[in-house]
């Protein structure tokens, strides 16, 4: 929200208008001219008694005028008086009573008169009288006894004082007497009771009179008012009242209301046009009455239409005659209604329609004064010169009187004078002086020479041009030094010499001249004109929401000419910010530290320059935590419930949610408070239910989006009747903790749940399907018993029943329970074992008996473990694993086998208890796999055609080893990859020399071993071969002279340097793009030569820095295939630290017991053989 303000706006253009055309009418006081009166007491003139009298007379004139004065119409001679003084260069008059002078003996009409050479003005008549603040006369005041229900007025009649009293009425305390629809003050000061009730009775109504003037209160005699019930008043009547006493005579029954004032059906008023016109009726009936204003044949006028006192008194402000007519109001309640009609005649004072200017022309010339007024009555006009009746005034041949009008025509320099205009009728007058002043001036401009005016672009530009000259001058305006006179739509011209620039823009900025030009001369002036870029605030704050405690800030960055000097201020709610050093003003922000809940409210910043103004405001709310409710309040108290109610605290401006209400009980849990339940933030009241034998205690808390508020006080007590506890203990169990008894166990009830004192428990028992009878105890409040020697793990029916000192809960339900467990007595049976692949096998057995489990089953658990691998023959550490089957399983998978390997396992039953006695082991073996990656593959003893492979059997062969298979292709210079060329190699051999290669090539090769079952993982290594040195030789033989010799060291020397400088980065790391090609597509195979020109397929590398790989392993897209199988996941079991679940995902990872034996085999280890580097650059 931003809004703007100019200096030069409408408003303040015609305000400077205004002024600027009065200024432009009055005569420099260096010129002569008759007097003006320029300040004076009021007409009516009331003083106060105990100071001293001024009455004020000033006027100003060419030469200084004289002052005389009139007392009561004749002259008041001042030096006759020792206590009337005036005022040096001066006509007020000062009256000294603070001496013994009383006030009265000055009481009067005065008029003052100040007199020059060219005429005499005069002043108003000004009625002096001194305030008045009577006392009361002294009366006794009656007692007042009323019934109940009557009507009753206390007259406070208060003394007549100037100017009138304000009346109110107290009791002794000084507190105002409550008013309301009921009971209520008249416009006359009487106290109006449409019905009494007894709480009206005391004995201090007190009416005071408060006279401003002289800063006095009078004070009547106390009323004494006694209201009598009904109920009471036969009782007393008899003995303390008569008859007569009392104030009216009716039952206390309903009735119609009946006006107490005005009285009768009509009545008439008359106000004064400007004046407040006010209007009442005050009704009396049972029930209160209510009223209500109409006005006959009309609206009543909107936005001067007021109502007070409670709807009684009909105000509206400024009254014209349009507001004449008939008001109506109409008191009603439910048994009817009655009315006043109140004719309103609105009469008016004299008013001007146009009073008489002073009038200044040169010698010669024509003109007129006029002074026309309005009233009701129509006022009477009446004119007189220098203070004389004109009728009686000498004569003067240039003017001639028509009604309100004076024309003049070749008016002299004897012409001058002062004119008064009288309008007066009835209600009062109207006295206005104005001068003829014939004057022979040349032209003169009354504003300072080279004036700066400064204004906002877009706005109103007025540059003055106050002059003064007789006859009146003409004024030109012009802009720079050789400008053309200015005209047209662009300017306006105003009669008192101001030109304004409606919208001024950039280019108006610049020097403009004013000329004065009458018969009599010419004079000019220059005045200068800036526009100023506005100001604007191109950050504004904005809305902010708070929690309390917080900080916040206000953002305001503005944008203003950089001629001009700006000054921000930060206002709270349109008043000053609060003098807190919480309040931190930076330059282009206000900060809040700390926020509180008077923080709450409209920020504005305003920018003000010297020459506009701009503010934006944004709204802070101050948000938190609710206060907490109060006045907590227990109604409808029963048995088994109760009603709450309460009062919400202040939300602090973010709206209640809900209400949490929590109990405390104080004789079981005395400081420990429980959630009860939980209402909608409207709501006020809830119903509680309640348990017996709970001393409750209650508190409410509120809660909003900002969070909980305090608790509230706790409510007071209600301790609620014992009685036999309404339910049992939950949580039932029979759990044997030995093979030879039964622990029953239950969840106690909680203090508030007993329901009485002597809280204790009825254990029930007896087995299943036998046809016992119940075994019971009753045991103290506690949560277990145990019932020995009984049978190993046999069903039992049992029941635990709550009781008090007032009787038994309802019959509890049975529940069933076992007494303990042992050990599982027999093995599973008939373990058979299916291999599904090299590295799953299926378990099958026979269930054990159920009778023989002695507990709840919860499943079998196969121990198995590899025995050996038939590759090697050597043993191994055993490491036993173990897998369990939830369940009266009679299967299950063992995955994660080691190919071509034997296996022993045996199978449990597992209880509550533990494990059974263990099957006969099992020996089983694994068909063979296909083997792991050949341990290592180095190349060594490069030549001109030929390369030496030597490589370590696969760490795991998982079968009996075949073969091996060499792939290798050769990489040309451009990275292309050549044929592939495939060679088998017996099982047995570990190394091998490849021949009739080319020479200074790279080769990449590919190696994996076999079983019968397929082939395993790939190895994958890189060699070149080496130049040849015959061509090398030939090279240097080219070389014959000695200088060429010279040229060819420095270039192998440079090409020297070169190299070790890339062997180093090369030895950095990294892999070549044929490793990644490698990665993706493992199997060489996919690489063929280009079938249409047996050319090498492409072979990129974009790091071509990198060094040879060595060693580099691939994996290779031979994987074992499982074979399929119809048996599901389910068949999985489940591991010590991880299971397979109920539908066969595996979900841990093996775990079990190890027994060491020594290792089988040493861990694969990759040791290849490095690659000549030189050979690297080839």
């Amino acid at each position: 929200m931003m809004t703007k303000k100019s200096i030069s706006a409408s408003r303040a253009s015609l305000i400077l208008f205004l002024c600027q055309m009065i200024t432009a009418l009055e005569v420099p006081l260096d010129l002569s001219q008759p007097p003006t009166i320029t300040q004076q007491s009021p007409k009516d003139y009331i003083v106060d008694p105990r100071e001293n009298i001024v009455i004020q007379c000033e006027a100003k004139g060419k030469p200084p005028p004289s002052f005389s004065w009139t007392r009561n119409g004749t002259h008041f001679d001042i030096d006759k008086d020792a206590r009337v003084t005036v005022k040096p260069n001066s006509g007020t008059l000062v009256i000294n009573i603070m001496n013994g002078g009383k006030t009265e003996a000055y009481e009067g009409v005065y008029q003052c008169t100040a007199r020059n050479e060219r005429g005499a003005a005069i002043s108003n008549n000004i009625v002096i009288r001194p305030s008045r603040s009577p006392l009361w006369t002294k009366e006794k005041v009656e007692p007042k006894h009323v019934r109940e229900g009557d009507p009753l007025v206390l007259h406070c009649s208060p003394p007549v004082g100037l100017p009138p009293p304000i009346i109110f009425w107290m009791d002794n305390s000084f507190q105002r007497l409550p008013q309301n629809e009921r009971v209520s003050q008249g416009l006359n000061g009487d106290l109006y009771f449409s019905n009494v009730k007894p709480e009206d009775t005391r004995e201090d109504y007190i009416c005071y009179a408060r006279f401003n003037h002289t800063q006095t209160i009078q004070q009547k005699q106390p009323i004494s008012v006694k209201v009598f019930s009904m109920d009471s008043l036969n009782e007393t009547i008899s003995a303390n009242l008569s008859d007569t006493d009392f104030y009216g005579a009716k039952p206390l029954t309903e009735r119609r209301p009946t006006l107490l004032t005005p009285l009768g059906s009509t009545s008439n008023k008359v106000e004064l046009r400007g004046n407040v016109l006010l209007l009442e009726c005050i009704a009396e009936g049972l029930p209160t009455p209510v009223i209500r204003w109409i006005k006959e044949g009309g609206e009543l006028p909107i936005n001067r239409t007021f109502f007070e006192n409670f709807k009684k008194t009909l105000k509206i402000i400024e009254v014209s005659e349009a507001d004449s007519g008939k008001y109506k109001c109409v008191a009603r309640n439910p048994l009817g209604s009655t009315h006043h009609t109140i004719t309103v005649t609105v009469k008016a004072a004299p008013y001007w329609i146009t009073a008489p200017r002073n009038l200044v022309l040169s010698p010669g010339e024509d003109g007129t004064l006029i002074c026309r007024a309005n009233g009701n009555p129509k006022p009477n006009i009446s004119w007189l010169t220098n203070g004389v009746p004109i009728a009686i005034a000498p004569e003067d041949p240039s003017r001639k009187v028509d009604g309100d009008t004076i024309i003049f025509s070749d008016v002299q320099e004897r012409s001058s004078a002062v004119y008064q205009c009288n309008a007066s009728n009835e209600y009062g007058y109207l006295l206005a002086n104005a001068f003829v002043n014939v004057l022979a001036e040349p032209p003169r401009i009354l504003t300072p020479a080279n004036k700066l005016y400064q204004v906002i672009a877009n706005n109103p530009a007025l540059l003055d041009c106050a002059f003064f000259g007789s006859p009146v001058p003409e004024i030109e305006w012009f802009k720079g030094v050789k400008g053309s006179i200015l005209r047209g739509d662009l300017y306006v011209f105003h009669d008192n010499g101001t030109l304004e620039i409606p919208v001024a823009q950039k280019d108006s900025t610049g020097t403009y001249t004013c000329v004065a030009r009458n018969k009599l001369g010419k004079v000019q002036n220059e005045v200068h004109l800036e526009v100023k870029d506005p100001t604007m605030i191109i950050k504004q704050p904005e809305y902010k929401i708070i929690q309390r405690g917080g900080q916040v800030s206000f953002e305001c960055t503005i944008k203003h000419d950089p001629t001009l000097i700006p000054t921000i201020m930060w206002l709270k709610d349109n008043g000053e910010l609060p003098d807190d050093e919480r309040f931190i003003i930076h330059k282009d922000s206000l900060a809040i530290m700390n926020v509180t809940d008077k923080d709450d409210g409209t920020y504005t910043c305003v920018a003000n320059t010297t020459l506009d103004s701009v503010s934006a405001s944004a709204v802070l709310t101050v948000v938190d935590r609710p206060n907490p409710p109060f006045d907590l309040e227990l109604t409808d108290q029963l048995e088994r419930s109760i009603q709450l109610s309460w009062i919400p605290g202040y939300d602090n401006n973010s709206p209640i949610t809900n209400f949490v209400i929590e109990y405390e009980d104080g004789m079981h849990e005395p400081g420990v408070w429980h959630y009860q339940a939980e209402v909608r933030g409207t709501q006020t009241t809830v119903q509680l239910k309640l348990s017996p034998y709970v001393n409750y205690s209650f508190r409410v808390i509120a809660v909003n989006e900002i969070g909980r508020s305090q608790p509230s006080e706790a409510s007071e007590q209600y301790l609620t009747k014992a009685a036999k506890p309404d339910e049992n203990p939950s949580g039932v169990q029979g759990i044997g903790s030995e093979p030879d008894n039964l622990v029953i166990i239950w969840e106690p009830l909680k203090g508030f749940q007993s329901n009485g004192p002597g809280l204790q428990y009825k254990v029930s028992w007896r087995q299943k399907d036998v046809g016992d009878e119940w075994t019971s105890v009753i045991v103290a409040n506690v949560s277990k018993y145990i019932v020995s020697g009984t049978p190993t793990f046999v069903p039992y029916e049992i029941k635990v029943q709550a009781l008090n000192d007032l009787g038994y809960a309802p019959e509890p339900a049975e529940v069933i329970g076992h007494s303990g467990e042992d050990l599982p007595m027999v093995a599973p049976g008939n373990v058979q074992v299916h291999i599904v692949n090299s590295t799953l096998a299926k378990v099958h057995w026979d269930p054990v008996p159920l009778k023989t489990v002695r507990g709840h089953l919860q499943g079998y658990r196969i121990y198995y473990w590899k025995v050996q691998s038939l590759s090697k023959r050597r043993r191994r550490h055993v490491e036993k694993k173990i897998l369990t089957f939830s369940g009266n399983k009679t299967h299950g998978m063992l995955p994660g086998l080691e190919p071509y390997s034997s296996y022993k396992l045996n199978v449990r039953v597992v209880n509550g208890k533990g494990e059974g006695p263990a099957s006969p082991d099992k020996l089983f073996k694994t068909p063979e796999g296909v083997p792991s990656a050949p341990s290592f593959l180095k190349i060594t003893n490069p030549t001109l055609d030929s390369l030496t492979l030597e490589w370590g059997p696969p760490t795991h062969p998982n079968g009996v080893l075949i073969a091996y298979t060499l792939k290798f292709q050769p990489i040309n210079s451009t990275h292309e990859l050549g044929p592939l060329v495939e060679i088998r190699i017996p099982a047995n051999e570990t190394s091998l020399i490849l021949s009739n290669l080319n020479y200074s090539t790279r080769y990449k090769f590919y190696f994996y071993a076999q079983t019968s079952v397929g082939a395993g993982s790939q190895i994958t290594e890189e060699a070149v071969t080496i130049m040849d040195e015959a061509m090398a030789s030939r090279q240097v033989d080219i070389a014959t002279q000695g200088w060429f010799i010279g040229l060819m060291c420095a270039v192998a020397l440079l090409i020297l340097i070169l190299l070790i400088v890339c062997f180093i980065r090369r030895n950095k790391g990294g892999k070549y793009p044929v490793k990644e090609k490698e990665d993706a597509h493992a199997d060489p195979e996919i690489q063929p030569m280009k079938e249409d020109d047996g050319t090498f397929g492409e072979y990129s590398d974009a790091e071509d820095h990198k060094p040879l790989k060595k060693g580099s392993r691939t994996p290779s897209d031979r994987t074992v295939k499982k074979e399929d199988s119809d048996d599901s996941l389910v068949d999985y079991g489940e591991g010590v630290n991880g299971q397979f679940n109920e539908d066969g995902s595996f979900i841990g990872q093996y775990s079990g017991k190890k027994e060491k034996e020594p290792a089988e085999g040493n861990e694969s280890s990759e040791a290849p053989s490095p690659v000549n580097a030189m050979n690297s650059f080839v």
